[in-house]
């Protein structure tokens, strides 16, 4: 970060500087984050969450503002895609670029033609800052212990924390508030869902899944939120029936209900899931202000009809933006 502009004020035939203070130099300057891997939404506590978001929402009021440029500059980010990508790709790129530093794309399955300790090694030598899209979990974790700069989860099969950090500034956006908010989701309890479900409980958000008894959230998931909950005072429910889970909610949220490398199941998926698909009846069990968010891509017809995704209720395109300005917000803090 260059250091802040200094302006001239004349104090009689004495000139004195005048230290204008950037905007960003708050978060820029903040030891909370700085340093960081961000694999988990577990791993950050609600404190850290509402750092990220507020760090956010000040980007977000001038997404192209000049100042905004020394954030990163001369800063590279290294982005590793072992699945496709459209949000997760174009908004770390144009996000790095709106702060001043460059961004390099990787394709391909890691661990394969090179092991994923010596990816690390070399990439640690060459730029300040790694994103890993990945399948597994395990991969995040061997590059962020390899690797000593700071490693992001953009998605693994665990968790999507950045996913999360975008949601929750959408929510915060339309209700004003995260507290207190009664949150539904309805579908597969995949990795979106892991990480929405454990930073709404830590931001004090009540949170009901609703999903196929068979496809429950494994124990680990759950007592992560149980822990999120104890600790906010909000509430957590797991139920069956998604009826009962968007009565009374703020929020209806859904995911596809199969994931990239799920292809095999797709048919017993579709067949599970397809009481749960977010319709206009569904969506009318809860509150009539109620916003309807999913996370994209969408499978028009299936976990959600059109005329929801492109309702008067839907955000998802807030949510979509949004990804830009949470990471943003991410990246300002850890580099």
């Amino acid at each position: 970060m260059k250091s802040a502009k200094v302006a001239v004020k004349n104090f009689g035939n004495k000139l004195a500087p005048l230290v204008i203070a950037s905007p960003y130099q708050q978060f820029t300057s903040h030891p909370a984050l700085r340093g960081r891997d961000i694999t988990t939404v577990e791993a950050l506590s609600a404190e850290e969450i509402k750092l990220i978001l507020a760090c956010a929402k000040v980007l977000k009021l001038k997404p192209k503002d000049p100042a905004q440029k020394q954030i990163a500059e001369g800063k590279t980010l290294a982005m590793l895609f072992e699945k496709p990508s459209l949000r997760t790709r174009i908004t770390f790129e144009v996000g790095m670029n709106q702060l001043g530093g460059s961004a390099l794309f990787v394709e391909g399955k890691l661990g394969i033609r090179e092991a994923i300790c010596d990816v690390a090694g070399n990439l640690d030598r060459w730029v300040d800052v790694i994103m890993a899209r990945t399948f597994s979990h395990q991969t995040v974790l061997e590059l962020c212990k390899y690797a000593k700069v700071p490693v992001i989860n953009g998605l693994s099969d665990l968790e999507h924390p950045c996913q999360t950090l975008a949601d929750l500034l959408t929510i915060e956006e339309h209700k004003g508030s995260l507290k207190g908010l009664n949150i539904a989701y309805v579908g597969d309890a995949n990795n979106v869902a892991n990480s929405l479900m454990i930073g709404a409980l830590k931001m004090g958000a009540n949170f009901t899944l609703a999903c196929p008894a068979a496809f429950a959230p494994n124990d680990d998931m759950v007592a992560a939120a149980a822990k999120a909950a104890s600790e906010s005072g909000a509430k957590l429910k797991i139920v069956h029936d998604p009826v009962v889970a968007v009565q009374h909610a703020d929020v209806v949220y859904t995911d596809t209900w199969v994931s990239m490398g799920q292809e095999d199941e797709a048919e017993i998926r579709k067949q599970a899931f397809a009481p749960f698909q977010v319709n206009s009846t569904i969506v009318s069990y809860a509150k009539p202000d109620a916003i309807v968010m999913h996370c994209l891509p969408a499978h028009r017809g299936a976990e959600i009809t059109d005329e929801q995704l492109d309702g008067p209720q839907s955000v998802v395109l807030d949510q979509a933006e949004n990804r830009l300005h949470a990471q943003k917000g991410l990246l300002t803090l850890i580099l």
